[in-house]
C-alpha cells in the first residue's frame, strides 16, 4: 500500500524509547557518570589507620628511613635499621616490594616491616599474620615440645624444630634470648599462636645462598669458614649452606701429608674460587700466597750443590724437596750402579737428607732435575738456607704462616 511504502522510507529516530523507558541518549549519560565516580573514587587517597597491613613498592634509601610508595599522594617511611643485617648492610633495594604494617599516622605514614613487641596486640597479631610479616618475640621458658615466646603481653608457642635450622641439643640456649618469629598459625582471634625462627633463617640462607653463589666465579677471592676437616681436604662454608672444597694439593706449595696439620674446624679462612662445575666449587688456599717457583730460575742455578730432604720413592727415582713447595726428582738413572736390583734406594730412605746438584730447572713445568751425590752431614743447611743464607722453618711455623695467611683481612 502506498501509505506503507512511505513509512518504510522514513529514517527511524534514534531517540526510541527503550522497553524501561529510557533512551540510548540517557543511557550513555548514566554510564559515563558511573565511570567518572569509579576514577574518582581509584584515584583518591586510601585512609590508612594503625595495624593496617599495607604493600609498597621501595622508592628511595635515605640515611635513616627508607620511603615506600604504598599508592597515595604521599609516600610512607620505614626506619632503615629494619631493613639492614646484623652487620648494617642493608637487605633491600629500590624497585623491591615490600610488606609492612602501619604503626603510626601522625605527621605522615610511618611503617614497620616487622610487629615489635611492644605493639603486639592481638589484633596486630592476627593482621601480621595475614600479612606474613615478621615478630619480635622473647624466648621465656622451654615446655613440652617447644618454647613459650611472649610476644608483647602475648604468648606464643614455638615448637623446638622452628626454633633454628640445625638441631637444637640444648633447649636452655634460647632461653632469654629476643628473636624474630613469623606466625605461620593464627586462631581464635590471636589467642592460639604459633610462630616459626627457622623459615625466617632458611629465607636469610636462601637470599645469602643467591648471593654467594653469584659471587663464585673463577678468581674471585672469598672469606669463609672450616666446616670440616677429611683426609683428602676441607670444605669451607661460604655462607648461606654454600660449601666449597679445599683440596689437600692446593693447600700450600709444600707437600701437606694432612690437611688437619693446617686447619680446623671453625678456622676463618680466606679462599680463591678455582672452578665451578655445576654446584660443586672448587678452592685453593696456596694461590694466595706467592709461588717459591717464580723465583727458582734464579735460585737453582746448574750445577749447582744443595742439601734436601727426601720426601718420596717412586721406581723411577726420588724426589727431594729443596725448600717448602719446591720438590726435584732425582732419576733413576743418575744413581750409580750398585749390582743390586733397586740397590739405588738404600741411599734415599724417606727422610733421609742428602747432597744434590741442580742438572736441569724447568720453571714453567715446575720441574728440576738432580743427582745425589751423597748424604748430607748433621746439622748442614738445606738448599733454600745455603741459597738465602737464613735457616729453612720447620713444618710447625709454616702452619703458623699458612695460618695467618688464611685469616680475613679487614676492608
Amino acid at each position: 500500500m502506498p501509505g506503507d511504502d512511505e513509512h518504510s522510507d522514513r529514517p527511524q529516530s534514534d531517540s526510541v524509547p527503550s522497553q524501561s523507558g529510557e533512551t540510548p541518549e540517557e543511557n550513555a549519560s548514566e554510564d559515563e557518570e558511573n565511570f567518572a565516580r569509579m576514577l574518582e573514587a581509584s584515584l583518591a587517597p586510601r585512609v590508612y589507620r594503625e595495624g593496617d597491613a599495607v604493600e609498597g613498592t621501595l622508592v628511595a634509601i635515605g640515611p635513616e628511613v627508607a620511603f615506600i610508595n604504598v599508592g597515595g599522594k604521599g609516600e610512607a617511611t620505614i626506619d632503615l635499621e629494619e631493613l639492614v643485617d646484623p652487620d648494617s648492610d642493608v637487605q633491600v633495594k629500590v624497585g623491591d616490594t615490600l610488606k609492612a604494617i602501619v604503626v603510626s599516622t601522625v605527621g605522615g605514614l610511618k611503617l614497620s616491616h616487622k610487629l615489635a613487641r611492644g605493639a603486639a596486640t592481638r589484633q596486630r597479631l592476627v593482621d601480621a599474620f595475614h600479612a606474613g610479616l615478621p615478630v619480635e618475640g622473647r624466648v621465656e621458658k622451654a615446655i613440652k615440645g617447644g618454647y613459650e615466646v611472649r610476644i608483647g603481653g602475648q604468648r606464643a608457642f614455638c615448637p623446638i624444630s622452628q626454633m633454628n635450622t640445625a638441631f637444637t641439643a640444648d633447649p636452655s640456649v634460647h632461653l632469654g634470648h629476643v628473636y624474630t618469629f613469623r606466625i605461620v598459625e593464627c586462631k581464635d582471634d590471636g589467642k592460639e599462636v604459633v610462630v616459626s625462627r627457622r623459615v625466617l633463617l632458611q629465607e636469610e640462607e636462601a637470599k645469602t645462598a643467591e648471593t654467594i653463589r653469584r659471587e663464585a666465579v673463577p678468581g674471585a677471592v672469598l672469606h669463609g669458614r672450616v666446616a670440616s676437616v677429611l683426609a683428602y681436604g676441607a670444605f669451607v662454608e661460604l655462607g648461606g649452606g654454600v660449601q666449597g672444597l679445599l683440596h689437600v694439593s692446593e693447600m700450600s706449595w709444600s707437600r701437606v701429608e694432612s690437611p688437619a696439620d693446617l686447619v680446623r674446624p671453625g678456622d676463618a679462612i680466606t679462599v680463591k674460587v678455582l672452578k665451578v662445575d655445576g654446584g660443586k666449587i672448587s678452592l685453593g688456599l696456596k694461590q694466595l700466597q706467592a709461588s717459591p717457583w717464580s723465583t727458582a730460575a734464579e735460585k737453582y742455578t746448574l750445577h749447582r750443590m744443595l742439601s734436601g730432604k727426601v720426601t718420596r720413592v717412586a721406581e723411577f727415582g726420588a724426589f727431594i724437596e729443596l725448600e717448602p713447595g719446591i720438590e726435584a726428582l732425582a732419576h733413576v738413572s743418575t744413581f750409580a750402579p750398585t749390582g743390586k736390583r733397586d740397590g739405588w734406594k738404600a741411599m734415599v730412605p724417606p727422610g733421609a737428607s742428602v747432597r744434590v746438584e741442580i742438572l736441569s730447572v724447568d720453571s714453567e713445568r715446575q720441574r728440576i732435575g738432580v743427582a745425589v751425590k751423597e748424604a748430607a752431614e748433621e746439622g748442614e743447611p738445606s738448599a733454600s738456607s745455603a741459597y738465602q743464607n737464613q735457616p729453612i722453618e720447620g713444618f710447625g711455623s709454616l702452619a703458623d704462616k699458612l695460618r695467618a695467611a688464611m685469616r680475613p683481612t679487614k676492608e
